[in-house]
């Protein structure tokens, strides 16, 4: 049985199909970390705007899917899920054994891009939109015959832009209710203290830098302090103070059960577009 060829680690070549702004992120990270050199990374775009945006940095733009599948040892997936079977089914002739193929498509199993591309040498990835700024949760997972060393090579790319944990695929509609869609739920945390400080009497500029910046720093000590977010809580609220005054508001508006609901509920709403 022949084994599968490694990535060169340092000389691959690096291709998105699609240049959305995920696709973006990912690559502006791993040419500012010095993974890869913006030579060796292609996509293709019809749209000016798109095509200035990664030649900005040096990226070769394409002016079809085609040519970006032909030059490239690993193909990154980074459409939208409505249309990745089309896009798929049309790179399969053009696609080699050697190539390691990767998605970042919501919803979309490993199973289904495998039996597309006719290919197994796949993995499938979770990243969110902190990777915008180098701040990503991103989650991979292996397919039929993607090694252990295209795990490390995927794990160092997507490194570039944040934090990187192995998972089994059977957990991505957990993780997308969490990771993927969470974002979304700070933001509106963000957007609710900045109003709550407004209502005090706040300006409102002020107010959202403030909420922002809270927001960030109790997320840096909920990473780095080796505390459990409870006990992080317990050291911000006195007996009888302004926090625990705060706290009790949250509990009873029902906030920890809400927030789980939603992180459920996302979870759910992931798990039937994945079966659709």
């Amino acid at each position: 049985m022949a084994t599968t060829p490694p990535i060169p680690a340092d000389t691959f070549k690096l291709g998105f199909i699609g240049a959305g702004k995920m696709a973006e992120s990912i690559a502006r990270g791993v040419v500012n970390s010095g993974v890869l050199p913006p030579s060796r990374i292609c996509t293709a775009h019809l749209g000016q705007l798109r095509r200035d945006a990664f030649q900005s940095f040096g990226v070769s733009v394409f002016d079809n899917n085609f040519d970006v599948a032909i030059d490239s040892d690993i193909v990154v997936l980074s459409v939208k899920p409505q249309v990745v079977k089309d896009v798929v089914l049309k790179l399969k002739p053009h696609l080699s054994k050697k190539q390691l193929l990767v998605s970042v498509v919501a919803g979309t199993k490993l199973i289904d891009l495998q039996e597309w591309a006719g290919h197994s040498r796949f993995i499938r990835v979770m990243p969110n939109t902190p990777a915008a700024v180098g701040m990503a949760a991103s989650v991979i997972s292996l397919g039929g015959t993607a090694t252990e060393e295209d795990g490390k090579l995927i794990e160092k790319l997507f490194g570039a832009i944040g934090k990187v944990w192995r998972a089994d695929e059977k957990l991505f509609d957990a993780i997308t209710g969490l990771s993927g869609s969470g974002p979304a739920y700070i933001f509106l945390a963000i957007e609710a203290m900045a109003d709550g400080g407004v209502a005090a009497g706040l300006p409102r500029e002020l107010a959202k830098g403030l909420a922002a910046q809270t927001v960030l720093g109790a997320a840096s000590m909920a990473v780095n302090s080796g505390k459990h977010p409870g006990q992080l809580k317990d050291d911000v609220a006195s007996p009888g103070g302004t926090t625990i005054a705060g706290i009790h508001e949250l509990e009873k508006g029902g906030f920890r059960g809400t927030i789980m609901n939603a992180v459920v509920a996302a979870a759910k709403r992931g798990r039937e577009l994945s079966q659709s």
